[in-house]
Parts: C-alpha cells; structure tokens; sequence
C-alpha cells in the first residue's frame, strides 16, 4: 500500500511534482530555521559555560590546600572603544599554581597572553591607544576554551608575585572557578543572561515558525479537489477509510521527509550566517552551534509525523464518507465563539501587567504562550471575521463581481482566509516585533549619552571610594595635555567636611565633590560656578553623566582655591574633540598612571546595554527578512492553488458569458478583502500585545514606532496586492473551454 501511494504521489504530472517540492521547499525552510534558533540557545549555555573560569578571584569562592596557590588579580572594568575587555593579572608561587584555560603555561612577569581578537587589535593599533595600558609584552593568544566569542577582548598578564600580592583586591586561589560564585552581577566572568536569550529565542523561534506552519498548509492543498476526488474514487471502489488515510499520509510524508533532510543541510548552509549575527552583542563561534542528539531526533521524527497528521485532517471529508467530496454543500458558518483563543491570548498577557513571573521559565511559560496563543487564535478567528465583514459588504453592493467574491466569502470564509492567513501572522509579528524593540531601543538608547558628554573620559575612585590619589603629578597633567585633541581637564577634590552639602541628600549618601571654578570653565559640559565664586560643590554623578550639565550652576563651597587644591584628588575629568584616537590615548596616559583605577566614558557604561539592542536588532531584521518573504510565497500558492481547485466553474461561466475581466475581479475580491480586513485587526492586536509585555516585563509604556513601521506596512500590503495581481493571467489559460470538458 505504500508503495502504492508513493507512486499515486509521483504520478499526478507537472502539478503532483510542483506540490512535493513546494511542500519540500516549505518544509526545509521551516526545519533550517527551528535548528538555526535550537542551536543559538546551545551556543549561549556554551558560551556562558567557558566564561565561568574569570571568577576565579571572588572573594566567596572556597579554596583547597592541595596546590600552590595563585595571586589572582581582576583589574575592573577595561574598555576599549566602547567594548569590554577582560584584564586578569596573575602571580604563579610554584609549579603546581593553576593554569587558566586557553593557556598551557602562566605568563611569566612583564609577559601577557591577549585573545586573538585583542592580540590582532594590539598590533595594528598605535601603542598609546591600547598597547601601553599593559605592562611587559604579548608572548602568545589565548585558545578558544577561555573565549566566549571570536570577538572576546582578554588579556592575562603575569606579574612579580610581592607586586602583586600588595595591589588591591588582589587574592590567592587554588582552584579555577567552573560555576558562577555568590557575587552575581559583580562578577567579571558572568556572561549572558542566558535565560532571558532563551525566552527572547523561543519567541522568534514562534514568530519564524507559524508563517512557515501555515507556507506548509497552504503547499499540502495544492491540487486538493483533484486529490479528493481521486480518494473518493477509491472509497466508491472498495478502499477502506484506513488505506486511504495511509495513501494520504504517505503522499505528504514522502515530501515532509525530504524536506526534513534538507532542512538539515540547510541549517549546516545557515550556520556560519547565524555565527556572524551578533544575537548577544557578540558573535558565536561558529562550533557552537550544534544540537543535542534529543533535538535533532525530536525534529528529524516529528515533522514527517506532524506532516502525516496535517495530511490525515485535511482529507478527514474523504475519510468519513466516500460522497463527502461530491456533494459539496455549503460549509457550516463559523461562529463567533472562533474569536476566543484570541481574546485568551489577550487576556493572559494583560493579567502579567503588574505580576510578571519571578523565574525565567516562569516568564517563558507566560509571554511564550501568550504570543503564541494570540498568533493562533488570530489563525481561528480570521475566518469568522472575514465572514462578517462579507456578509456585510454583500448587503451594501450590487456590482456583479463584488457579489460574487463577498457571497463566496460568506460561504466559505475559511478558504477565502486561508490564502492571507500567513501574511497575517506576518504582520503580527512584525507589528510586535518592531513596537517592543523601538520602545526598548527608545528607552535605554539614552545610555549611549548625549554627544556633549560623549568627549569626556573620567578616570579615579568612584563616588563614595578613597581618594585615588594625595596629588597628580605635573607630568602626567602635561602628557594629558600634550594628547592631540585635547580640550579641557578638571579635577575633583574630596570633600571629607562635606562642604556645601545639600540637607536633603541622605547621609549615608557620598558628599559633593570639590572643583575650581578654573578648571570648571575648561569643561563646561560639568556645568559652572556661580559668577565669583572659586570653587564649586559638584554632585557625585556629575561629573560623568548621560546628560550634559552645562546648564548647572553648583552651588559655592566655602573653601579658597588654594586650600582646595590642596586636599586628595578623586578623580579627573577630561574633554576632548570626541574622536576615538584621543580618547583612547587619553585613557592609555591615565591607565599608566594610575593602574588600580579605570577610566570612563558614556559609551563605556551603556557599551553591554547597546550591545543588547544591536542583538536585538538583529533579530528583529531577521524575524522581518524571513516572515515576510515566506508569506508572500504562502499568499502566492494559495491563490493559485485556488484558481487551479475551480478552474471548471470559472471555465463554465467564461463559456456562459462571463467577461474574464470579472472573473479576474472575483479572484482578487476575494484575496483583498480579508486580506485587508485581517491586516488591521492583526496590526492592532500586535501593538496590544507588545504594550502589555512591555509593561510587564520591563514597565515600559508603548512607544509608536514612527513613520518608517507604517511604510512598511502600507509596502508590505501593496506587495501582497501586487502578488495576488501577478496570479491573476493564469485565469485565461487554464479556464479555456477544455477545462469545462474534462472538469
């Protein structure tokens, strides 16, 4: 019997091998893209898993005995350019001192091993932009096991163990850390947040897959009325309903098989792309991204089964009663109650407003399913809609055409929705997705600082820390100064009286920090002093904010400038032309002066926040570029599969004398109108949808996503008309009187 099949499947001319490959070809698209977003969630637990090794040096970490120990150093938070880089110094006491991974041997004192990407940087960057930072030379590269991505900026270097041990923070360990210890976000070595990758993936990977559920659909109907009959046939002459679902499943397995393998092959094809796109701010590496033996079978068997199931559904009418097919009566309307998945879908998102889930498999649970259950239900309901608004249109026209396509509509609303049904999917997803990532891209852009501020570098003590240092010296004021590009140096001076504290600032809170009011007027950006006055009362955060303070007047601190400059120095704030170059030798001169404290800029502080909306960017392009095609190809087959299942009646009215101008009309009556109709509802629930995770998860209000999203949106449906246009000359060719004949 199934061999039998098989060859019914192949036997059927041009249109049974044009049905196996586009069932194919959807098929193998759906699969590419399920292990493409199955292996990304690997390659984060992957990577997150090799980044452990850099907290060796928390404090709360347990030690052994059993080996020499290892003066381990963190030095803080290094940028350059805008990207993190990982700075580990390290002191060996005997031959039995842990070794970090990626290195076969510690670097010796005045020695240092960089990542490839940090050693390539190192030496074609002018050495008092980065290289000098580091003290000794570069006598090898880390290996890929201490790496998280190929981009990963990491340097260990080996120090004089008595140096070592008397800098700050400095401390011996036994043991290379393989878990994350109790300092959490304070630890240097904690990677991406893996759990929220995971539910950010899992919703594309829905947002990528029901366009292609519904490209498969729409591909498995193709030629269904001849196939029906045929079956139909079959039950006349004897076959049981058993045989003719095996036949049936057979058919449509054959192609979801081959379209499973390919997809596999596909998925290998995509590999390096998705390594290149930098999901997490940083691209994979590209072995990373593999499957599980559990995922690969999972996909391998279930989509030929899921398959065998579509195909079983979609000829249930045959299966029930071999007159199933013949008699064609008038579907049953559906009603209204088809609207109720996604009036669920609605109301699960909108009842986390304000309660949204403590773990992360807790949020997945709910936003996941939420999304995923909206996108169904806008599935369910469409063909109710598109029956109301048919009916309504049909009692508002007497055009010949119009009557036609609305009264086939009301009749059968699912065939006329099925058509549109992927582009709706489409349209949702692109509606939520670009709202979600505009209002979050609107919202913490701000990080990225305003260009005033974005020409400083402030390097010493945080608020609230020692003083860095009793006084600067005049050569490193000079070399400073000497950095083309230069524009203006303050120095904050602590304040240990608190003077010019303001009453309302709690005590527990830092006190303001003291500037002169001459070398305010070189940085404006810090704001000025009042007219006479010789030194200011600078708030802490200041001094290196988001926003320009050019605008504030500090309040005046009673103090001369001569007993102000005398007291420590907390840190230096710097301005510049705002190039890249002078910043970075800024940052170089002061890192060398003063190694135990790190220079900042604005783009340094929301560098791992930017990061994170470049990703997801990326994603959201990805999810436009893959949905979007994939329903116009879905809209495309369906209207032809259409045209092709009633080419005898429209054949018999051409012969009756039907203009084929109003036959055109019809068809494209009949693709427009829920179309348009659909699109609205699935734009406007889109937007809801997004509003509540928003408010959710990130207590976000809804940000309109401008004129560029609209444009789209109107380019998207214009297309979708222009696909619908262009199916529209097969009409004469396959309506010709031999189509009434042979019908």
């Amino acid at each position: 019997m199934i061999a039998f099949a098989l060859r019914l499947a192949v036997s059927g001319g041009r249109q049974a091998a044009a049905r196996l490959l586009t069932i194919t070809a959807a098929t193998a698209v759906g699969v590419g893209l399920l292990l493409s977003t199955l292996a990304a969630v690997n390659a984060v637990g992957a990577t997150n898993e090799r980044v452990l090794w850099a907290n060796s040096g928390a404090k709360s970490r347990t030690e052994s005995a059993a080996v020499d120990p290892l003066w381990w150093r963190d030095h803080g938070p290094e940028f350059y350019d805008g990207k993190r880089l990982l700075f580990i110094e390290v002191a060996a006491t005997g031959p039995t001192s842990p070794v970090p991974p990626g290195l076969t041997k510690l670097p010796a004192a005045g020695e240092y091993y960089a990542s490839p990407a940090l050693a390539k940087l190192i030496r074609e960057t002018p050495a008092d932009q980065l290289a000098d930072r580091f003290p000794g030379r570069l006598v090898g590269e880390i290996g890929k096991a201490a790496l998280t991505s190929p981009d990963s900026l990491v340097l260990v270097g080996g120090q004089d163990r008595t140096a070592l041990a008397a800098r700050p923070d400095a401390r011996p360990i036994t043991t290379i850390a393989d878990r994350l210890p109790a300092c959490h976000a304070d630890c240097p070595g904690t990677g991406v947040r893996g759990d929220a990758m995971t539910l950010i993936l899992s919703v594309v990977a829905g947002a990528l897959l029901f366009p292609v559920v519904i490209f498969i659909g729409t591909a498995t109907r193709l030629s269904a009325a001849t196939r029906e009959q045929r079956y139909a046939a079959m039950r006349l002459v004897g076959a049981t309903p058993r045989q003719i679902t095996l036949i049936a499943a057979a058919e449509s397995t054959v192609a979801a098989v081959a379209g499973t393998v390919l997809g596999f092959g596909l998925f290998l094809l995509l590999r390096p792309l998705v390594a290149d796109v930098p999901f997490t701010g940083d691209r994979f590496f590209q072995d990373d991204l593999v499957l599980t033996v559990p995922q690969g079978l999972a996909v391998l068997v279930g989509v030929p089964v899921a398959a065998a199931v579509a195909a079983r559904l979609a000829l249930r009418r045959v299966t029930v009663s071999p007159l199933g097919v013949s008699r064609r009566t008038t579907p049953k309307p559906p009603s209204a109650w088809r609207a109720a998945p996604l009036v669920a879908g609605l109301a699960e998102l909108a009842w986390f407003v304000g309660r949204r889930p403590d773990t992360t498999n807790g949020q997945t649970a709910a936003y996941l399913t939420g999304f995923l259950v909206v996108m169904l239900g806008l599935v369910i309901a469409g063909p109710w809609l598109t029956m109301a608004v048919a009916r309504l249109v049909a009692a508002r026209t007497s055009r010949p055409a119009t009557l036609i396509a609305v009264r086939r509509l009301a009749d059968d609303p699912k065939a006329g929705f099925r058509s549109v049904a992927g582009l709706i999917l489409a349209l949702f997803v692109t509606t939520a997705t670009v709202a979600i990532i505009g209002t979050i891209d609107t919202n913490r852009g701000v990080l990225s600082g305003d260009p005033q501020t974005r020409v400083a570098v402030e390097h010493g003590a945080m608020s609230g820390e020692p003083p860095m240092t009793d006084a600067v010296p005049d050569r490193v004021l000079a070399d400073v100064r000497a950095v083309p590009g230069f524009r203006g140096l303050a120095v904050a001076h602590a304040n240990p009286d608190g003077l010019a504290r303001d009453p309302s600032v709690p005590k527990d809170f830092p006190p303001p920090v003291l500037a002169l009011c001459s070398d305010l007027a070189q940085a404006p950006v810090v704001g000025h002093c009042a007219p006479g006055a010789e030194v200011a009362a600078v708030e802490p955060f200041g001094f290196l904010d988001l926003v320009s303070q050019e605008a504030t007047e500090w309040p005046t601190a009673p103090i001369t400038a001569e007993a102000a400059a005398r007291l420590p120095v907390q840190s230096l704030y710097v301005t510049t032309d705002g190039a890249t170059v002078t910043k970075e030798r800024v940052r170089t001169v002061l890192s060398r002066a003063f190694p135990d404290y790190h220079a900042r800029m604005v783009q340094d502080w929301g560098s791992t926040q930017q990061q994170e909306l470049a990703g997801w960017r990326q994603l959201a392009d990805v999810v436009l570029l893959t949905t979007l095609p994939i329903a116009g190809c879905s809209l495309a087959v369906s209207v032809v599969a259409g045209l092709s299942d009633r080419r005898r009646p429209f054949a018999m009215l051409r012969l009756t004398g039907a203009p084929l101008r109003m036959l055109r009309a019809v068809i494209g009556l009949e693709s427009a109108l829920p179309l348009l109709v659909v699109a609205a509802l699935a734009i406007g629930t889109g937007f809801a949808a997004a509003a509540m995770f928003l408010k959710s998860q990130m207590d976000y209000d809804l940000v309109s996503p401008g004129g560029v999203f609209f444009g789209l949106v109107l380019l998207g449906l214009v297309s979708s008309l222009g696909i619908i246009a262009s199916t529209l000359p097969l009409l004469k060719r396959i309506t010709g009187p031999e189509a009434a004949r042979n019908g």
